[in-house]
């Protein structure tokens, strides 16, 4: 084998396809700085738009998304490949990674629906997916929740649209379901009449719909009032533990009763005959 005929043919290859790996591997990382660069368009150019910002981050998302194919269909061109071959092979693969990625499609569709049928908005405060947070993404396949203890969650999108979607944030106001318990021993006027004279110096208090104060049931241990009062959804929280601080004082000023569970326990004394 002679290898000064071999050199220059293998300078000659090294140097063809050098240059192409140099060129292909510039297409990427420069196609790439621009996808990110018109994604950050696209969300700016929404933002201004006042375009809903669950809208904003799914299309964001999808613009880098196929942009990034397009970038690396023309480095794979680059290398020497046809990318009507390429193109025709990734299609006769479509069906096979199509099945091999069955949730990741439903995920994308699930992802789809969530943002034309728009269950929830980001800001919102939603339960679903066997999780609760607040709503801070919606991706591509995800949508990424925050917890009240400030945890993370990143919850498949099929897996929300699968199942009842609960949320707290959509409408203005929510109705507080109280139970307060008093003994049977207490006048029970004087209960409902302590109640609403909470609710009556509490401002934060709706009067539309009017608040529902009455017995709800007769208890093993005491008697359930329902209390009810309606607020800003903002407030829920706020006006909740207020209330629930404001009764406790109001009852010890009063001398009503909160009681304690508990059970009456009879002895009975049994003789036994003894039998001569």
């Amino acid at each position: 084998m002679d290898v000064n005929a071999i050199l220059p043919k293998l300078q000659e290859v090294v140097t063809l396809y050098g240059l192409r790996i140099v060129a292909a591997v510039a297409i990427f990382i420069v196609g790439r700085w621009v996808a990110r660069g018109f994604k950050g368009l696209a969300v700016r150019a929404l933002t201004k738009a006042n375009v809903d910002e669950t809208l904003i981050s799914f299309l964001g998302n999808f613009t880098y998304v196929t942009l990034l194919v397009f970038v690396i269909i023309a480095a794979v061109n680059q290398l020497g490949v046809q990318t009507t071959s390429f193109i025709a092979i990734l299609g006769a693969a479509g069906l096979a990674v199509g099945l091999a990625l069955q949730g990741s499609l439903a995920n994308f569709a699930a992802g789809v629906l969530m943002i034309i049928f728009r269950p929830f908005r980001v800001g919102d405060y939603v339960e679903g997916g066997g999780t609760a947070g607040i709503v801070e993404e919606i991706q591509i396949f995800t949508t990424k929740l925050r917890t009240p203890d400030n945890k993370s969650i990143i919850v498949p999108n099929a897996k929300i649209t699968g199942d009842n979607i609960v949320n707290y944030s959509v409408k203005d106001s929510r109705r507080m379901d109280m139970i307060v318990g008093v003994s049977y021993d207490d006048d029970y006027d004087q209960v409902k009449a302590v109640l609403e004279d909470i609710l009556h110096k509490d401002g934060r208090i709706l009067e539309e719909p009017a608040p529902k104060i009455g017995i709800l049931e007769f208890g093993d241990n005491s008697v359930n009032f329902a209390f009810r009062p309606w607020v800003k959804t903002a407030e829920y929280w706020d006006v909740y533990f207020d209330l629930t601080e404001a009764i406790k004082k109001r009852f010890d000023e009063e001398g009503i009763s909160i009681p304690y569970p508990q059970r009456d326990v009879h002895l009975f004394e049994h003789k036994e005959e003894i039998l001569q």
